[in-house]
């Protein structure tokens, strides 16, 4: 019998979201009693279970959650209370059983237990020992059939939790109990308990792990799991609705996008809750963006141990940086570096882009960047891009390589497709969000983020897949970071950076900058893990360009930049005093920087020359 101490030995983990949200959307009325269906339609709670489970949870809740006598007596099912929890329970465990048969993993089947619906004394006519009757009777169905663990949820007052919990522990001692109440938009439980009371409580009570799941969403029990971690020493489960329903053409839709819950299992995780799954409104689609959000967790939690700055041992070390390729000689050498980034063509005509690379490989830049679907846009892959630019211009390209699309598996099989062809540079990054671009309900990956990117990289290069296997060789890749000196919370940028420097990062290319003092600041807060950057320079076009950065990309933009732009009276005018303030800013971050990054605004890959013609090599005079 697994115990929590077992389960959350090694990192935080993932539950299952919610029955009835699936239920509701598939076609069945409100009106039935849901856990009904475990008699009459148990393939339909097989498919559900099955698709929680394709999606990463590994804690599976029976559809059991009303299935106590007081509940299922308003749908005259009083007397079926043993027989709907057994089928509930064999249901989830088959569920978990055609996982195993397809070597997908292992999951644990939780025998989910609900409020009972009645208002106890002395607020209600039910005794509380009739109520710890009713919990008993459901719990030892649940315990029969074989659940891992209980998990009683959504409890919206400390007395009827106490009484839930005393019939776990007769029913089933031994048994890992998990308990949640439920908090109104204070955070706090509906008989007005405070978070830490609550969890104070419940330790005391000998909750097994406690928690806090349905309420008003992610942000209320967010709160009350950061309260409730100063007042107890147990597991904690955050397990939030996809925010308050809204009514959309007469019906209740939970409008909390996957990506949001993914960003809340992150932030739960980091608060300190050890189980998060999702409540009311949450769909795999949900646990599948929370299980990638974990699976970067885990990733970037290797780095922080210490696995990424161990020293890999391994007969297929990469070569020194100076011998990998052209960029990482002239980075190890000092030379200033000069890149110049051309955006992949949306359609399958890149011969502009090619033109582009000629004209700028002739002016002597050192290498092209080739953005991965940059804000989300569908376009040619960056990876053709880079190896026609190699076969058309004999430049060399640096190829962004994004989390966002690909899950591990398809990750490691690009990277080593991309070695074999002749791209030795990668620049490791977690990719925009699906919703930036033009198909914002496209599903979003993310296995890992640009951290664990690093690591991954690092691996290949020591000739080893993630799981430590050899690959005969190294790929040698070098391998840079993205940094963004002017973020709005520098603090969270730097450790990311720092992370990303023990990961294995070799290098790596700023965000635009047009505010030299937080480039300064930046460098000068990354002094103990400097590696070589790179700064990214944008030619502005127009005010509307600027107001763009500025605004809808959040990049920081001075007031003096913004007037420039503001006071040329002609498109030409402001072409050209965009290529001024460019240049101003490439002699200014040159003291501190191994190069820059270029970008050529809308194609205009003059542009981007003239801004960096001025450390470009200068042609030899003719004779005369």
């Amino acid at each position: 019998m697994p115990q929590f101490a077992d389960i959350f030995a090694n990192r935080p983990v993932l539950a299952d979201g919610a029955m009835g949200t699936v239920l509701y959307a598939r076609g069945v009325f409100i009106n039935r009693c849901y856990d009904e269906l475990n008699l009459s339609d148990p393939n339909l709670i097989l498919s559900v279970h099955e698709e929680y489970l394709q999606a990463g949870a590994e804690i599976l809740e029976t559809n059991t959650f009303g299935a106590n006598r007081f509940r299922l007596a308003r749908h005259g099912l009083a007397g079926k209370v043993a027989e709907i929890n057994a089928a509930g329970v064999r249901i989830a465990r088959q569920a978990v059983a055609h996982l195993k048969e397809k070597q997908a993993g292992e999951a644990w089947v939780a025998g989910t237990v609900g409020p009972l619906g009645v208002r106890l004394e002395p607020l209600g006519k039910t005794g509380l020992e009739e109520a710890r009757a009713a919990f008993s009777e459901q719990m030892r169905a649940l315990v029969d059939a074989g659940v891992d663990m209980l998990i009683i949820e959504t409890m919206p007052a400390l007395n009827e939790a106490r009484e839930a919990l005393l019939a776990a522990q007769e029913t089933a001692p031994g048994l890992p109990v998990l308990i949640m109440v439920t908090v109104d938009d204070e955070s706090n439980c509906l008989d007005g308990s405070s978070p830490q009371h609550a969890a104070a409580l419940l330790t005391e009570w000998g909750a097994g792990a406690i928690g806090v799941n349905c309420s008003t969403g992610p942000t209320t029990v967010l709160t009350a799991i950061e309260a409730m971690r100063g007042a107890t020493t147990l597991p904690l489960a955050a397990m939030p609705n996809a925010g308050m329903p809204r009514a959309v053409d007469g019906r209740n839709i939970y409008l909390c996008s996957p990506e949001y819950m993914a960003s809340f299992a992150r932030k739960a995780i980091a608060a300190g809750a050890q189980l998060v799954g999702g409540c009311c409104g949450t769909t795999p689609n949900h646990i599948r963006a929370m299980r990638s959000a974990m699976r970067a967790i885990d990733a970037q939690t290797l780095v922080l141990e210490g696995e990424a700055t161990t020293e890999l041992s391994t007969e297929t070390p990469p070569a020194p940086l100076g011998q990998r390729s052209h960029i990482g000689s002239l980075i190890e050498q000092g030379t200033f570096v000069t890149l110049v980034e051309i955006v992949p063509p949306k359609g399958i005509d890149c011969s502009q882009e090619l033109e582009g690379a000629r004209l700028l490989a002739q002016l002597g830049v050192h290498a092209i960047n080739v953005p991965d679907s940059p804000r989300a846009s569908a376009r040619m892959s960056a990876q053709s891009l880079c190896i026609q630019i190699q076969q058309h211009t004999n430049v060399e390209t640096i190829l962004h390589y994004t989390c966002r699309d690909r899950n591990i598996l398809s990750i490691q099989s690009d990277l080593l497709g991309a070695s074999s062809i002749g791209l030795h540079n990668i620049l490791c990054l977690t990719g925009d969000p699906p919703k930036l671009g033009n198909y914002p309900d496209a599903t979003a990956v993310f296995d890992v983020d640009s951290i664990g990117l690093v690591n991954l990289v690092r691996r290949l290069n020591h000739g080893l897949d993630i799981g430590n296997n050899s690959i005969g060789a190294s790929t040698n890749f070098t391998i840079g970071v993205a940094a963004n000196p002017g973020v709005p919370d520098i603090e969270h940028e730097l450790r990311r950076f720092a992370y990303k420097v023990e990961a294995g990062a070799e290098y790596a290319i700023t965000q635009p900058v047009f505010d030299l003092r937080l480039l300064e600041n930046f460098l000068k807060r990354i002094e103990h893990y400097r590696i070589p950057v790179i700064a990214g320079i944008w030619p502005l076009t127009s005010l509307r360009n600027a107001e763009f950065m500025k605004n809808d990309l959040r990049v920081s933009m001075p007031e003096e930049i913004m007037l420039r732009m503001a006071q040329a009276d002609t498109p030409e005018a402001a072409r050209q005093e965009g290529i001024r303030i460019a240049q101003e800013m490439l002699e200014s971050v040159r003291p501190y920087v191994q190069g820059v990054q270029v970008s050529a605004p809308f194609g205009r890959y003059g542009v981007a020359a003239e801004v960096i013609s001025n450390v470009l090599p200068k042609a030899p005079a003719q004779p005369e």
